[in-house]
Parts: C-alpha cells; structure tokens; sequence
C-alpha cells in the first residue's frame, strides 16, 4: 500500500507529515471527509470497527464489501478517485466474540480477517489484546503475538488467493483505549514505556517469523501506544509533548513504523501539529465527527421549532431519546450515573454513543423531515448567526450554502480540517 508507506516514510524523516483515519460508517461524515481530501488534494484513509462492520453485518448492518460500496459510491457521486480512499479496519479480532472461548472466538476472528481482506481493506490493525471467556483476565503479551500472527496468516493467505499478492499494511500493539473513549472520568494517564515498546514489537516479530510471515512483518507500518491523550464523558486529557519525549526518541530506533494514537479526538489544534511531529503519524479521530454531527443537527431542530408549525415539525431531540430509552442497549453500560444525568449524557456526551442510533428507521425519518422543513422554508440569517455561528461566518464570505445539509457537512468540516492542517499542511 505505498500511498500510506509514503507517508510514513515522509513522518520518519521529520517532514511533519502524518495521516488521519475516519472511523464513522455515517453517509454525512463520509462526505465531509472525502469533500476534506479532495480540497486538499490528499488520500483519505477511511477505517470500520469490527463492530460497526463484519461478517454478520455489525450494528450497521454492512458486510465488509458493503461499507467499500457504500464509500465508494459516495466518492463516485463527489467526482473523487476510488483509488485515492485507503480502506482500513480497525480493531479486528475477537472483540465482537470476547464473552465466548477464545477458540471460538477466533474463528471468527479469523473469518472477520478473512471478509475483510477479501472485500480489499489495505490498512488492518490487528487487536489480539482482550480476554475471551476462558482466557486470563489479563492477557499475557507472548499469546497476545501470537494470536495477531494468526490472524496476519490469514490476512496473506486471503490477500494472495484474491489479488495474487499482497500488498496489506498492519497495526500492532495492546495500548489501545475503549473504542469511543473511557468509560468512566479520568485525571490522568500513564504514557506506554519505551520498554513495553520494544517488548511488545519483538514479541509480534518473533510470532511473525514462526509463521513465516517475515514479508508481512516488513509492512508493519504502525504500533498503537498511549500517548497520553484520552477523553471520558465531560472532560479531556490533553496531549503533553514534553511527557512523550521517549516514546519520540525511541521510534527513531525502529525500522519503517510510526505510532498510531487512538482516541486524539477533541485535542487543541496545536496538540495534533506536535502529535505528527513527534511520530505519531496515524491519528485516529471518531467520535468528534459524529458529536459535530449531532451537534449540527440539533443546531438545526432548535432552529426548525422557531420556524416550523409544532404539528409539522420533526420532533428530532425527541425522537432521539425515544429511540435510545427503547433501546438502551448500545449506551447503558457506558453511562454509570444517576437517571438525573442520563438526559445529558445520552445528548452531549463525549463519547457520543447517539452515534448508533442514526441509521434507526424512526431518526432517519425524522431528520429527513427537518431536512425538508427547513429547506422549503429557508433558514433566515439571523437564525444560522444565532446556532451555528461558524457557518454563519462562511455563509456571509460566500464560502456556504445555507442548505441544511450543506451546514451539517461544514460543521464537520471544522473537525477534519484541524487534522488535515496538521497531517498535511505543516509548513
């Protein structure tokens, strides 16, 4: 995959470049996203979790060649070069599975790998790090290199009896932090050691070597490490420069890889220029897409009641929490607190766990119809100034249209433009 291999080459010379990765399988974040990139002339590299997309179809109901469709045609309808989207899977392993056995767990750990390399995903990060039914509540490191080798076994096996090659590029490493933030508040976060660091990619390389797979070992490209950067419900641990010196130091040791840092969402502009600079030269960000997005549209629904007759309006904040107190099942572990904060956090968390419900039917609906509200309407000026401040700015310097949809895509925008001046415009 030399368009990601180039980058990382560019990032290990210190050319402060480095690249971001999408994980949303929303229709409006994909937009914005390759909108984003092909402004900027860049790739963009778009990844799926394990359980937004599997074999089963994951809580979006995609198979892994589905959610490349579904990109895909998005970037056909933006005149945007399919071979400029890098497809990446992220946290692929038994993490869908970890409440059975792990031998079964990893068949279908092995078959998730399976569907999708086959589909054509180029960027796997291999997550072996969670315990399954029967396993030691902590892991040792020796089996977790060992199950991310089996896993890559398969990940070749299925690139060369596909394409006749493979050209695949890895993530490894255990220092990844619950998808979609921490569960409960934090104060502050231990950095990975320098030692972990080594031991953790000796080990991998090792379980790599017994498999034969020293080929693929060549395009690990990335180690997940805690750089120090976090975010719980209400509040943020910010990036520290001068704390992650030796992780800095130490990647200039290491042959052909940078650090990918996992849940950067929601830093200072400045914490992503110096997170590039100091190696971490995949960024992932996910949850602060889709909180912009929800921002936007709630932005939207407290315009449409200024606007709208109440018999005619979408009820779209109502119809929300309707959905995620039918079906609590996607947030209520997530959320330990008192039924007096619930409101709050299911509307403005962080870790934005709204995010599973906007492909239910009834919140679909419900958005179209604020959609078609507004746009019939029009959204006076005065309005737009008042909820969305920003766009109102791009709207007067004739930057933006004031279609509804068009002012959620821009406020989503304002995200994947802080990564991309980091990632792409360092000067």
């Amino acid at each position: 995959m030399k368009q990601i291999q180039a980058v990382i080459e560019a990032n290990r010379k210190g050319e402060g470049k480095g690249i971001y990765a999408i994980c949303s399988a929303h229709s409006l974040v994909i937009e914005a996203a390759i909108e984003q990139a092909k402004a900027d002339n860049t790739v963009v590299l778009i990844e799926a979790t394990a359980n937004q997309v599997n074999q089963f179809g994951g809580y979006t109901g995609m198979l892994p060649a589905d959610f490349l469709e579904f990109i895909g045609k998005i970037a056909d309808q933006l005149d945007y070069p399919r071979s400029s989207i890098i497809p990446g899977g992220d946290h692929l392993g038994p993490v869908c599975w970890v409440a059975e056995p792990a031998e079964q767990a990893m068949i279908k750990a092995r078959e998730l790998i399976k569907t999708y390399v086959a589909a054509g995903f180029k960027k796997i990060h291999l997550d072996t790090s969670m315990a399954c039914a029967d396993d030691p509540e902590i892991m040792p490191d020796e089996l977790v290199a060992e199950r991310a080798a089996d896993l890559c076994l398969v990940a070749e096996q299925t690139a060369i009896a596909t394409f006749g090659k493979s050209d695949v590029v890895y993530v490894v490493g255990t220092e990844v932090p619950p998808p979609g933030g921490a569960t409960e508040e934090i104060e502050e976060l231990e950095l990975t050691p320098v030692s972990r660091v080594k031991q953790t990619l000796q080990l991998h390389q090792d379980a790599f070597e017994k498999l034969d797979l020293t080929d693929a070992w060549q395009r690990v490209i990335g180690l997940v490490v805690q750089p120090g950067v976090e975010f719980d419900h209400t509040s943020i641990i910010d990036y520290l420069p001068e704390k992650a010196t030796a992780l800095k130091e130490c990647i200039k040791t290491l042959p052909n890889i940078v650090f990918e840092a996992h849940s950067t969402d929601y830093q200072n502009d400045q914490a992503y220029v110096d997170l590039v600079k100091d190696h971490f030269g995949i960024l992932k960000v996910g949850p602060q897409l889709t909180l912009a997005l929800r921002e936007a549209l709630f932005a939207l629904s407290y315009i449409e009641d200024e606007l709208i007759p109440v018999e005619q309006r979408s009820h779209l904040r109502d119809v929300c929490e309707a959905e995620m107190l039918e079906q609590p099942k996607n947030w209520q572990r997530f959320y330990p607190v008192p039924a007096s904060k619930g409101t709050l956090y299911r509307r403005y968390s962080y870790s934005d766990r709204i995010r599973y419900y906007w492909n239910q039917p009834r919140i679909e609906a419900a958005v179209q119809c604020m959609y078609d509200n507004l746009n019939t309407t029009g959204i006076p000026l005065p309005l737009i100034s008042q909820f969305l401040p920003e766009q109102y700015k791009e709207i007067r310097n004739n930057r933006l249209s004031s279609v509804a949809q068009e002012l959620v895509k821009a406020k989503i925008k304002q995200v994947t433009e802080v990564y991309a001046q980091a990632c792409w415009k360092q000067k």
